[in-house]
């Protein structure tokens, strides 16, 4: 019983890692999408971008594969390394950003990545549990943002830019929702592979 509660901890440190990785790459990597030549007249594939990076995709997919341990580990671990070590943060990093209004969204991977992980095995993985469990995540880190920018403004956080309260919840939230719908929409699929290719 010892042994297996063992296994489970490493799986969960081996899918933290993985989660931090793939966090700090999505943060710079930004998200595309492939539209197909529908019509006659198109012949041509066309790929255009979402407005958006892979980073909340990231941060879903650990939670999808790895469990809400997983999820939230890898998050703490890369907000961490951001304020204190390294700039991988898409803006840089050093303590200094938590006076930044989009922080909070930051802020929101954790209880989401440990949302996701958490909804994502509470039944056997299907597609549409998985979407659900990738929509939750992505809901609580958007209220976590929200949440932080009021209060920045609250207290004068105004971040890099002078934008009223308004403009930064369309430009952190609403602006990015559609793009990031779409990576959702990715992530449920590739979750929804690998589970099943891994017998979990």
């Amino acid at each position: 019983m010892a042994g297996s509660a063992g296994n489970v901890g490493t799986i969960e440190l081996l899918w933290s890692m993985v989660g931090l990785l793939l966090t700090m790459g999505g943060t710079f990597l930004e998200a595309y999408s492939i539209a197909l030549p529908w019509s006659g007249n198109n012949q041509e594939t066309q790929i255009f971008s979402l407005g958006v990076t892979c980073q909340v995709g990231a941060v879903l997919l650990v939670g999808c594969l790895g469990g809400k341990n997983a999820g939230a580990l890898s998050q703490i671990a890369y907000v961490v390394m951001g304020l204190t070590l390294l700039p991988v943060f898409a803006d840089g990093g050093g303590i200094g950003y938590v006076k930044l209004s989009q922080f909070g969204y930051l802020l929101g991977f954790i209880p989401g990545g440990w949302i996701c992980g958490y909804l994502a095995f509470q039944a056997r993985p299907k597609l549409e549990t998985l979407a659900f469990s990738c929509l939750s995540g992505l809901l609580t880190v958007h209220l976590c943002g929200v949440t932080y920018l009021i209060v920045s403004y609250i207290f004068h956080w105004q971040g890099m830019e002078n934008l009223a309260l308004i403009q930064a919840i369309l430009r952190y939230s609403w602006f990015a929702l559609p793009g990031q719908l779409a990576v959702v929409c990715a992530v449920t699929v590739i979750a929804y592979i690998l589970r099943h290719l891994m017998f979990y």
